[in-house]
Parts: structure tokens; C-alpha cells; sequence
């Protein structure tokens, strides 16, 4: 059975609204997956950007009076958790969510997630939230999540993040989801000297990757520590993993949809001279894209 995946926010480190940016989308993360004819009562969602909130309202829209979301965190910076107490889902008292994610050095998810819902900053504590809440830490293990089997890999981003690969149960093409990921020489994160060899093997024959390519070659000279990637350095990844469709994610906040045309653009090229099987495309706000489910 095919899955769908549904990109609900695009756009890396703080909204970016507006007519310049409006193609492409001005929320920050999130993706959805979900099998394809499925009655919205099962979902598993990756990362909550602002994005979530439209996700949440498409929800309330089908008229589910019980949702079962598994929402996996990349990790914990603000562009990636700030639409979450925004989620209409966490105000149904019949519906669950399960938040899953690393903790950040000794403080844990559940006690971050509290924070940035305390009364100075937020009129809605955690424990307000009529929804049934579960948050459980993910230590770098595989698991069984839904109708999926999720493996993980630390990525090369300040603070602890994740990298996500997802293949149904029942057989099918399979999603690695990367965003806020560091391909070249700069910072220091605690990856482990053979990172790069075991990431490539981890990615190796994804059918769909969704990969962080905030900046351009030149940007990144500027950028170096601060855990991003360039599309060109995405493309080259992909080429050496072996992925067959390339997704470029997390876009700058300052790129508007005619430099992010230029780039992807730029960024085709870059694949069709590799003579490979690659296809190219660039996440777009609202669309979707269908996988094989097997």
C-alpha cells in the first residue's frame, strides 16, 4: 500500500511569510506520513515547525473525533518544535500523540517541551493539553512506530539531533528525513571519527531523501559550524548514497522563490552530470509526494 508524504513547513530557522516566499512556503518544519487513502486517524508527523498548525487544522477538518499521532522530534531548536502547542490535535481529549525525540545533554525532552509552554510564554501549560501526551526518548536505537519501522543517526548539528530513515512494515520504498545536518569541515559534534562512512551507509538506496540544503557553496564559506549543509554538498550525498530522489529541505529564511528556482535549478544540473538515476526537487509547502508502499 502507497504512502504519502506532505511537506506543511519548508523553511529553516524562523518563518519567513509573505509574497516573496509564498510558492515554496514561509513555515518551519514539518512532514507527514501517511498511508495513502488513510482516514487521518493514524498519522506519524516529523518535526513540529510551524508547519503543524495547518497540519492540526486539516485534522479537525476531516472530522476525526480520535487521532493517534507519532510525532518524531529531529531535536529541539526552537525552528523545530515552536508550532507544537499550536497542534489542534493536543486539545481533543480523545486523541493521543506521542512525542518522540533525544534529550539534550541531561535535560530531557519532556522537560523542554514543558518550558516553552511555561505561563510567561505560553497561556497553555503541558499539563493543560486535553489530549493523552506521551513523550519517550530516542537513545539511537531502531524501532517500530506505527506502520513503520524507524531507524536513527546522529547527526553533525549543534545540540543533539537525529536523522530519521522510515520503511513500512509491509515492505516498500523507503524515507530518510535529515534536516539541520553539517556535510563538511566545521564544528565539532559528537559523530565519531568514521561518521561520514557509516551516514552513507545508512542512507544507501533510500528511495526518498530529504536533506538540508540551506545554503549555496559561497553561503557556507561564511556559515561553517553551524550545522548546515549546501545543496551542492546535498546533491554530491545523494550521488554517493546511491538515493533516488533527492528532496532539498529547510530553506533559507532570505532565499525567495525566484533564487530558490535558481537553485534548484542549479542543483538538477548538478545531478544530471553525475549520470545517475538521481531525480531533484525542492520541498514545496502543501504538496505531496507518493511513495511505494510495497
Amino acid at each position: 500500500m502507497a504512502y504519502v508524504l506532505t511537506f506543511w513547513g519548508t523553511r529553516g530557522s524562523i518563518p519567513s511569510p509573505g509574497g516573496l516566499t509564498a510558492r515554496y512556503g514561509g513555515n518551519t518544519p514539518c512532514v507527514s506520513v501517511e498511508y495513502k487513502g488513510g482516514d487521518g486517524s493514524r498519522l506519524l508527523v516529523l518535526d513540529a515547525g510551524t508547519g503543524i498548525r495547518m497540519l492540526g487544522k486539516q485534522l479537525q477538518e476531516r472530522g476525526r473525533s480520535e487521532v493517534e499521532v507519532d510525532l518524531l522530534l529531529s531535536h529541539t531548536h526552537w525552528d523545530h518544535i515552536q508550532g507544537l502547542p499550536f497542534f489542534a490535535p493536543l486539545f481533543g481529549g480523545s486523541n493521543a500523540v506521542r512525542v518522540w525525540g533525544p534529550k539534550q545533554g541531561d535535560v530531557a525532552l519532556e522537560s523542554i517541551l514543558r518550558r516553552q509552554m511555561e505561563p510567561v510564554v505560553f497561556p497553555v501549560p503541558l499539563d493543560g493539553l486535553a489530549a493523552q501526551l506521551t513523550v519517550q526518548h530516542i537513545e539511537g536505537e531502531s524501532l517500530a512506530i506505527g506502520d513503520f519501522d524507524v531507524s536513527t543517526i546522529r547527526l553533525r548539528h549543534p545540540g543533539n539531533t537525529l536523522g530519521y530513515r522510515l520503511t513500512p512494515k509491509a515492505g516498500g520504498s523507503s524515507l530518510a528525513y535529515v534536516t539541520d545536518n553539517e556535510l563538511g569541515p566545521g564544528g565539532e559534534y559528537e559523530v565519531g571519527p568514521g561518521w561520514r562512512a557509516d551516514f552513507v551507509r545508512f542512507l544507501r538506496g533510500a528511495d526518498v531523501l530529504v536533506h538540508d540544503s540551506m545554503f549555496t557553496g559561497t553561503e557556507l564559506n561564511q556559515h561553517r559550524g553551524w550545522g548546515h549543509s549546501s545543496f551542492e554538498e546535498a546533491v554530491a550525498l545523494a550521488v554517493e548514497a546511491e538515493v533516488k530522489h533527492l528532496v532539498l529541505f529547510h530553506h533559507r529564511p532570505e532565499r525567495d522563490d525566484a533564487a530558490m528556482d535558481e537553485l534548484l535549478d542549479a542543483a538538477r544540473q548538478m545531478g544530471q552530470a553525475a549520470q545517475k538515476p538521481l531525480a531533484v526537487s525542492a520541498a514545496i509547502e502543501g504538496t505531496e509526494l507518493t511513495l511505494d508502499g510495497g
